[in-house]
C-alpha cells in the first residue's frame, strides 16, 4: 500500500489486512515497552493545514511507537501562512528526506493531488481533507465496531449484516463519506439520519439508506451501532437547522432517546463532542459507548496504517 487516500480505494481483503495488521500493533500496547524498530531511521511529517490535535498527536504516537522520526508541521505560523503553495511545502519536505507525509488540508482532493503530482517521493496518508475524506477515522471506526462484535475473534472477520446508523451532519463530515464507504465494503448496512439540509444531493453514491426521523428510523432499523457526528458550524455559512435546541430534540442522542435503544447497541462519535447538542452525557459516558476507545484503537490503526504504507518500499528495496 504505496498511499492511503480513500477509503473507497480499498477492497475488502485490503480493509481486513489494515485491521488485522493493527490487532498486532495493539498488542504492542500492552508491553512493557510499547515500542517497535519498524520504522527507525524513517521520517514522517505531519503536515496540518487544519487544527486537529487529537489527529495529529494519534499519528504522532503512532509514528513514535514504531520508532520514526516525526516533524510536525503547522501552517499557522510558517511560510504557507506567507503564501507559499503545496507543491513549495512537498518540495521544502522531500528537500528535508520526509519519508511519509500525513496530510489534513481544507481542500477537498488535496491529499491525492499530492501523491499524484510527483513533487514528492513519499507514502502519502489523507488525515482529512476538506468535506471529502478521513479514512484512518473510518478505520478506526470499523476497528471498534469488529472488535465489540467479535471479541477476541476479530482477526480475519468482516461486518457482515451488522446495521450501523450514521447520524448528524452528513453533508460536512468526511467521517461520513468515510465510514460510509469502507462499512459497505465491509458488508455492513449503513443507514444515514439527518435533517433534509444535511444531505448532500450526491448521497445516491454513497450506497446508504437515507432517513429523516430519528426516532421512526431507529425503531424499524433497530441498529447495532448509532454512530453520531459532531455538527462543524465551522464549516456551515447558512442557517442549517432553526437552532441547536430543535436539533437536540429532533437529531440529537438525549437521554430517553439511548435508554430506547437496544441493551446490545453500542454508541460512537469521532469527537471532540458537542454534549447536549448531538448527544447527552447519559449517551457519551455510558459502558455501551466506544468514544474512549475509539481514541485508543487510533493509535494502532495508524501504526498500521504507517506500517503498510512505509515499511513495505524498505523490505522492498532489501
Amino acid at each position: 500500500m504505496r498511499h492511503l487516500l480513500s477509503t473507497a480505494d480499498l477492497s475488502r481483503d485490503d480493509a481486513i489486512r489494515v485491521l488485522d495488521v493493527a490487532e498486532d500493533m495493539a498488542d504492542v500496547a500492552t508491553r512493557e515497552v510499547r515500542k517497535l524498530p519498524t520504522l527507525r531511521g524513517i521520517t514522517v511529517v505531519n503536515l496540518f493545514y487544519e487544527d486537529s490535535t487529537r489527529t495529529r498527536i494519534s499519528f504522532e504516537a503512532a509514528a513514535k511507537r514504531l520508532s520514526a522520526d516525526v516533524i510536525n508541521f503547522a501552517a499557522k505560523g510558517s511560510s504557507v501562512s506567507k503564501g507559499e503553495s503545496l507543491k513549495d511545502t512537498a518540495q521544502t519536505l522531500a528537500a528535508m528526506g520526509a519519508d511519509g507525509i500525513v496530510i489534513r488540508h481544507p481542500s477537498s482532493g488535496a491529499p491525492r493531488v499530492l501523491a499524484d503530482s510527483g513533487w514528492v517521493d513519499a507514502g502519502i496518508v489523507n488525515a482529512g481533507d476538506g468535506t471529502h475524506e478521513h479514512p484512518t477515522q473510518a478505520l478506526l471506526d470499523a476497528f471498534t465496531i469488529r472488535r465489540r462484535v467479535h471479541g477476541a475473534a476479530s482477526r480475519g472477520r468482516d461486518l457482515d449484516g451488522v446495521e450501523v446508523m450514521i447520524v448528524g451532519d452528513i453533508l460536512h463530515s468526511r467521517v461520513a463519506r468515510s465510514n460510509a464507504w469502507l462499512l459497505r465494503t465491509l458488508g455492513a448496512h449503513v443507514t444515514v439520519v439527518a435533517p433534509p439540509t444535511l444531505v448532500p444531493v450526491d448521497v445516491s453514491r454513497f450506497g446508504v439508506a437515507v432517513r429523516y426521523d430519528l426516532d421512526l428510523a431507529l425503531a424499524e432499523v433497530r441498529p447495532d451501532v448509532v454512530m453520531m457526528l459532531r455538527i462543524q458550524q465551522e464549516r456551515m455559512n447558512d442557517a442549517f437547522f432553526p437552532n441547536p435546541r430543535e436539533y437536540a430534540r429532533s437529531w440529537g442522542l438525549g437521554a430517553s432517546r439511548f435508554r430506547s435503544l437496544p441493551q446490545s447497541t453500542i454508541v460512537m462519535h469521532p469527537g471532540p463532542m458537542n454534549r447536549g447538542l448531538e448527544i447527552s452525557d447519559e449517551a457519551a459516558d455510558s459502558p455501551r459507548s466506544t468514544v474512549r476507545e475509539q481514541v485508543t484503537n487510533g493509535v494502532a490503526v495508524r501504526m498500521a496504517v504507517l506500517y503498510l504504507t512505509l515499511a513495505g518500499d524498505r523490505e522492498d528495496a532489501s
